[in-house]
């Protein structure tokens, strides 16, 4: 995902917009990983929270993209580290796992959330029957999507800033 840093029209109709503003927060999210070691990476920087790491939100925001469009958008198996009871936080447990390698994963997630948002109604209810949340519909769950991957770019932001000062806004 090339970093654009577009925000979407200001007449745009309602999908391009919501799709529009999550790409935005997911470039985002690129963007603040770019020219990291992996060993930053990895490092915490945050005493009460060790899993918080560049890799680790990473990590998480891919295993949610996946949980929201593929699991209770479409109904398909929760088998995700996160939906494991042990360890708790398994989707940010990344331990050894290149970087580049999540991003890759992040991106490819992405795309595959951007096909599911394209083929289907954003008034389409999603279908997995044993969990609540899957009762929003597809605008509900892209807009919790662009909320969380916000909320973690903002976190990547600070974490990125106390392991070697880089700082910056789109």
């Amino acid at each position: 995902m090339s970093p654009s840093h577009e925000r979407p029209p200001f007449t745009a109709d309602e999908r391009t917009a919501l799709v529009g503003w999550l790409d935005l927060q997911r470039s985002i999210v690129q963007w603040k990983c770019k020219g990291l070691s992996d060993k930053d990476a990895h490092r915490a920087v945050l005493p009460s929270s060790p899993l918080m790491t560049m890799a680790g939100v990473i990590s998480h925001l891919r295993w949610t993209e996946q949980t929201w469009f593929e699991v209770l958008f479409l109904g398909g198996p929760a088998d995700g580290p996160q939906f494991q009871e042990e360890p708790e936080d398994a989707d940010m447990r990344v331990e050894g796992i290149p970087l580049d390698q999540l991003l890759d994963e992040y991106e490819r997630q992405c795309a595959v959330s951007n096909k599911i948002i394209a083929a289907h109604s954003l008034d389409e209810v999603g279908r997995h029957p044993d969990f609540r949340s899957a009762a929003a519909n597809l605008r509900w769950m892209v807009i919790h999507m662009i909320e969380e991957t916000a909320r973690h770019a903002g976190h990547l932001d600070a974490i990125r800033e106390l392991l070697d000062g880089d700082t910056g806004y789109y």
